[in-house]
């Protein structure tokens, strides 16, 4: 009898590995996980066959792809999954370490294209898609032109990549979203990003809820498609969703994500990011992330099973199109969420940069305090599945 197909999931630390993990553990897969310290949040589920410990991929691409390979061979790997941006760099750049390897994503400059947030929104109104106002700093010289120019303030600070390339001795740097109030705010936010960073772009703030649309595609057809409403956000001026719920697809928005995607010639998984104004109603493109996303489990537990999908397909299967899931469905992460209500808290609305109407604390803490409605999922806790919370929470502790 021969045995189910072994899959390694990278970046074990990452929620989103967790529910690959579970996911097709359960669909009988033998799941892998790699992690930077081989004992991670991933690792720690039932349904995980073994896990190893892997060089950072953001200070060291070439020595996390040679461990990667090392395992590939060693646990007989049929399947690899990369988890974030800085692992499918690193994997993706060196695609004769994994010959024969199913590694179900787009080629590097594809992954690249996509992921280079100035070329995205260039290209998108092109399908009828809203971008927010902004301005582009090419370098670091092209910041003393700000001097001479008119900035509607907050402003958002947004690298052109989430992750650099070009680094010093071959590593990279993760580069996070920022918020100015004032002019004095933005400059010393700028004094600290590396001319790597650039280009840079400074967008106009859009007030409102975000919303993300989430497509599988494969060889042009659209094999799964979902959508969320983000509710609580870690920081609280806007992040890593902690508590969000899913909401039917608008169909129009649907297509002019997949004809985005089609631009790109993308194949896989892709989460389309967009804030809607509260006071037009207008979609806002943010970003794309072509990868798993944090907030996976929900659309797992919504109906709609990313990693299996995208797991048979990497095998050779065809499985029948998912667009029908259960609306209303929500997760919450628990330990995000208190994150968020302990930010609320010890800050002002000034230092979170938190938008005018923005729910006060005691309303924070009194939305905090409601512990389940009808349609809540603890997104790491499982019955079935315990530990990985009693890890996560012990971590929480020893950080705080």
């Amino acid at each position: 009898m021969s045995l189910a197909p072994a899959v390694l999931v990278t970046d074990g630390e990452q929620r989103a590995a967790l529910a690959i993990v579970r996911s097709l553990g359960r669909a009988g897969y033998r799941p892998y996980v790699g992690s930077a310290r081989g004992r991670s949040l991933a690792g720690a589920s039932r349904y995980v066959e073994g896990e190893a410990a892997f060089p950072d991929p953001l200070a060291d691409p070439e020595g996390f792809a040679e461990a990667v390979q090392q395992q590939v061979s060693r646990w007989g790997i049929e399947i690899l999954l990369p988890v974030t941006d800085a692992a499918l760099l690193a994997i993706l750049s060196r695609p004769e370490r994994f010959d024969g390897i199913r590694i179900p994503f787009p080629d590097l400059e594809r992954f690249r294209r996509i992921s280079d947030k100035s070329l995205l929104l260039r290209t998108a109104p092109e399908v009828g898609i809203s971008i927010p106002e902004q301005r582009v700093l090419a370098d670091v010289p092209a910041r003393a032109a700000l001097g001479d120019q008119t900035l509607h303030f907050p402003l958002v600070i947004k690298p052109a990549r989430s992750v650099t390339e070009t680094a010093t001795g071959g590593g990279r740097t993760k580069l996070a979203v920022q918020h100015a109030v004032d002019r004095r705010q933005l400059e010393a936010l700028l004094d600290q990003l590396p001319a790597d960073a650039y280009p840079i772009l400074l967008q106009r703030r859009i007030v409102g809820p975000g919303v993300g649309i989430f497509l599988l595609v494969w060889e042009g057809r659209t094999v799964a498609a979902f959508a969320h409403r983000r509710i609580r956000e870690k920081p609280p001026s806007g992040g890593v969703s902690v508590y969000r719920e899913s909401i039917a697809a608008d169909p129009g928005l649907v297509a002019k994500s997949k004809a985005l995607l089609d631009r790109f010639a993308w194949s896989g998984v892709a989460m389309i990011e967009y804030k809607v104004d509260e006071a037009s109603g207008t979609p806002y493109l943010m970003e794309i992330n072509g990868r798993f996303w944090g907030s996976l489990q929900l659309a797992i537990d919504a109906g709609v099973d990313f990693p299996l999908l995208l797991a048979d397909l990497a095998r050779g299967g065809r499985p029948e199109p998912v667009t029908v899931y259960r609306v209303g469905v929500r997760s919450r992460w628990w330990w995000g969420d208190v994150d968020h209500l302990l930010a609320r808290i010890r800050r002002s609305d000034a230092e979170l940069a938190l938008p005018p109407g923005s729910p006060g604390r005691l309303r924070a803490l009194l939305d905090f305090l409601i512990l389940w409605r009808p349609g809540d999922h603890n997104e790491i806790l499982r019955w079935d599945d315990p530990m990985p919370l009693v890890r996560e929470t012990i971590e929480w502790l020893h950080r705080r």
